[in-house]
């Protein structure tokens, strides 16, 4: 039987599925970004794929996953992308159910 990897939202703390969440990785130029592949290089922490969640997401929580001081620039700049992230997911879902758009 194969181990499914566990991992911890930023906001909510919940332990969850790793294919369930949302990850978000500090670039090597020290960048925050959406990580949708899951594998690009960088330090990685994992967000819940809801709204509530990326709106609770504040710049100490950041801080200590990224291992880097997050400023409210940045941290807001991440809650956008999430947002335009999961915005696109809901209208691929929509779209794929055969529901018009």
């Amino acid at each position: 039987m194969k181990k499914v990897p566990i991992r911890m939202c930023l906001s909510c703390r919940e332990r969850k599925e790793k294919k369930f969440l949302v990850r978000v990785v500090r670039t090597l130029q020290g960048t925050l970004e959406v990580d949708p592949t899951g594998k690009r290089a960088g330090r990685g922490a994992y967000v819940c794929p809801v709204p509530e969640c990326v709106e609770r997401l504040d710049r100490k929580s950041l801080s200590f996953a990224f291992r880097m001081e997050v400023s409210e620039k940045e941290a807001l700049s991440l809650k956008e992308a999430l947002r335009a992230y999961l915005g696109g997911q809901a209208k691929e879902v929509r779209h794929d159910k055969g529901q018009s758009v």
